[in-house]
């Protein structure tokens, strides 16, 4: 008769308790991490708007880094997967996300829902301006965020979606979260106003690095000159035709500033600048494209005001 040893026993003792220990850790995984809600935003502009509005109650995963330009940004297959899965996915949509609608549209047809954020909020048009341009004048303009009044009927209205569709979140919750963001954005609003009526109605008039500003134009007085790049994209290039209709554009509106993104190169902007002999300023703004916390830009809000004061500064003189 053979002897068991103590150590031939230990695996078949061992053996049910790491499987114990294994099972466990796998539920917890999936508790704190697999089954949480999970709402999947495309632009970083609209993802901090968004994680304002759902706080604690589901994960808010943003697929733009900071500092990207929307109109050419793409996704990884992990990200592109992480559409398929979302409860929700709320996007900019009128063609913003040049390269990532057709992944958004594919999580639609998987059966995710989601939120065309663009075009709920009373989308304006591209208009013709003193340079000729844009080329897509006549078609929706998707940058409705410089206009603080749209963002917060966005805000209203993802509320209303993540609700319905992000089962298991606090609607009281969802809607208290809304409805102090909205305070935020309505004071916002005023001190824009504020700001802007610094601004003499004369040197109201607006150059950009391409077409971006109609809504805050719009909303607050402006009226827009031209563009460097006589587009609503930065996939666009200027011909030097182009060049030379919005450098006579500008000195017939007597403009000698240009605004320039921030996250894109100025380097058309300063070919303006010789163009006009020297004679213009080129100051940055964050139109696109939040930074990284702590860089200038980190949230919508603070955004909004370093462009106004920007813009303040840029046309007063200061």
């Amino acid at each position: 008769m053979t002897r068991r040893t103590p150590g031939a026993r230990r695996p078949r003792t061992l053996l049910p308790a790491l499987l114990t220990l294994f099972l466990a850790g796998a539920a917890t995984a999936c508790t704190s991490g697999d089954d949480q809600p999970r709402v999947v935003v495309t632009t970083n502009i609209l993802g901090d708007i968004t994680r304002e509005i759902v706080g604690d109650e589901a994960g808010v995963t943003v697929l733009m880094k900071p500092n990207a330009d929307p109109h050419s940004f793409g996704l990884s297959a992990v990200q592109a997967a992480e559409l398929e899965r979302a409860d929700l996915v709320v996007f900019n949509g009128l063609g913003l996300e040049e390269n990532v609608l057709r992944h958004v549209e594919a999580a639609r047809e998987s059966g995710v829902a989601t939120f065309e954020a663009g075009k709920a909020v009373d989308p304006l048009t591209f208009q013709a301006h003193d340079d000729g341009g844009p080329e897509e004048a006549g078609q929706p303009d998707p940058h409705f965020w410089t206009d603080p009044d749209r963002v917060r009927k966005a805000v209203g209205l993802i509320a209303d979606q993540v609700v319905e569709h992000v089962d298991g979140v606090d609607e009281k919750a969802i809607r208290d979260n809304a409805d102090r963001y909205d305070g935020q954005l309505a004071d916002l609003t005023t001190w824009m106003e504020k700001s802007f009526g610094r601004i003499p109605e004369p040197r109201r008039a607006l150059v950009t690095n391409h077409h971006v500003f109609g809504y805050l134009a719009e909303r607050f007085g402006f009226r827009v000159v031209g563009a460097v790049l006589p587009s609503g994209t930065t996939l666009a290039s200027p011909s030097s035709s182009d060049l030379r209709s919005l450098t006579e554009a500008m000195r017939t509106a007597g403009v000698r500033t240009v605004f320039a993104d921030s996250s894109q190169p100025k380097r058309l902007a300063e070919v303006l600048r010789t163009e006009m002999g020297g004679r213009t300023r080129v100051v940055e703004l964050y139109s696109e494209s939040l930074t990284e916390k702590g860089k200038g830009a980190g949230t919508y809000l603070q955004m909004m005001r370093a462009n106004t004061t920007a813009m303040t500064d840029g046309l007063t003189g200061a």
